[in-house]
């Protein structure tokens, strides 16, 4: 009999922190690094659906390797491969000068770091049921403390990213983010948890491909699960242009690296207190309820920004967006821990989470181009205007209703 320890949750948790601290890094540092060479928003869109377009077919498979090879095995493996990845920019710039590091670089390397990430990712999400169970937490704690780490991280790393491209440069700011997913291996070695290690391959398929076939059979056979992936497929599309292109190219074209920063710090402090206040919120309001106003006010938000208003006014905006969508993950989370079986979880998962990028290269696409020609105010509104209408669509769906039911993983 194991008994109670909170150390493994701990562990988890800690990992998601330097892991997400990195990749929060990254989100300043890739776009900033194309935009000063000649602020195309075009090229910086390339890079950003660079860094996408893997993560469509990558977290598919990241589902698959951690049913089939093991879930610390395999945090530790993408951890390692995202830090080589990321280090490798200063280390091009250091052999071949900083003139090497051009978009086609830039965009390779994204490409390669966000291949691995959703491995990582995947393999600590589906570790969570255990180290809850060993902790004495419910599901429902574990994944708003869970969350709200993973927002500290990208309050975190966007402000250290900012500042140290303002003190360090773009180049030089790359070893940090290494340095914070070699603290994620770090911890995640550390971690003795059942279930985290070999997995037992006869309640898998032989073939790899038909267990991946497997995990997307169950994932659309099972109408709450396929009516939150299309739903996170379209706010995905909408919204990560905003983030990854146009936020970006406003504070470029003023030449404000630090106040980049401050807003993706606005949009995780106001997801982190979203985040720890779904534990105690689920008690009160149902999950159905909370989902739906997320995506409403998501799209009253953008609208608003749309204006371009000044700076206060998009920090607050920006931290109401994140306090309203910080406990849909903690529900997304729920419903696929308590859904899946433990040998489906990493596959349901990986499929999850590819289906919410599917949309987000198509939205980089229009979305750099679109705000080179017409500008940033009306393409935040072509953005903003169908994420209004998702949110009236999304009323109307029977299916989501099964989000308000209880079950035990």
């Amino acid at each position: 009999m194991n008994t109670r320890s909170r150390g493994p949750a701990f562990l988890i948790l800690f990992a998601a922190l330097m892991a997400g601290a990195g990749n929060g890094i990254s989100m300043i540092a890739f776009p900033w690094l194309v935009l000063q060479r000649n602020g195309s928003a075009v090229e910086a869109s390339v890079v950003a659906m660079a860094g996408t377009l893997p993560l469509l077919v990558s977290t598919v498979i990241a589902g698959a390797a951690v049913d089939y090879i093991g879930r610390r095995r395999v945090s530790m493996i993408s951890d390692l491969l995202s830090a080589l990845s990321v280090a490798a920019v200063p280390v091009v710039a250091l052999i071949f000068g900083a003139d090497a590091v051009n978009v086609a670089v830039l965009a390779a390397l994204a490409a390669l770091g966000a291949a691995f990430d959703p491995a990582g990712m995947t393999a600590r999400e589906t570790m969570l049921p255990e180290a809850a169970k060993r902790a004495g937490w419910t599901l429902d704690h574990a994944n708003s403390v869970y969350e709200a780490v993973f927002n500290l991280a990208y309050i975190v790393g966007p402000g250290i990213g900012g500042m140290l491209i303002a003190t360090l440069g773009g180049i030089e700011t790359m070893w940090v983010t290494a340095a914070a997913f070699g603290c994620s291996i770090a911890a995640v070695s550390l971690l003795k948890l059942e279930g985290t290690g070999k997995p037992d391959r006869s309640a898998l398929p032989d073939r790899v491909w038909a267990g991946v076939v497997e995990g997307l059979k169950f994932v659309w056979n099972l109408k709450v699960l396929r009516t939150l992936a299309f739903i996170d497929l379209a706010a995905t599309g909408l919204y990560m242009p905003m983030e990854a292109v146009l936020f970006p190219k406003y504070f470029t074209d003023r030449n404000e690296p630090a106040q980049l920063g401050w807003v993706l710090m606005a949009l995780s402090i106001g997801g982190l207190i979203g985040a720890l206040s779904y534990a105690v919120l689920a008690k009160f309001v149902k999950r159905r309820t909370t989902m739906l106003i997320a995506v409403i006010t998501l799209g009253v938000a953008m609208t608003i920004i749309a204006f371009l208003p000044p700076l206060p006014v998009i920090l607050s905006l920006s931290a109401v967006v994140g306090f309203v969508y910080g406990p849909i993950q903690p529900i997304y989370n729920y419903v696929m821990q308590t859904n899946a079986p433990q040998h489906l979880r990493g596959r349901v998962v990986g499929v999850m989470g590819s289906l919410a990028y599917a949309a987000g290269p198509l939205g980089l696409l229009l979305a750099g181009p679109l705000a080179d020609a017409a500008g940033l105010q009306a393409t935040f509104l072509a953005l903003s205007v169908p994420m209004l209408l998702l949110g009236l669509v999304a009323i109307g769906l029977p299916s989501l209703r099964d989000l308000d039911r209880d079950r035990q993983p």
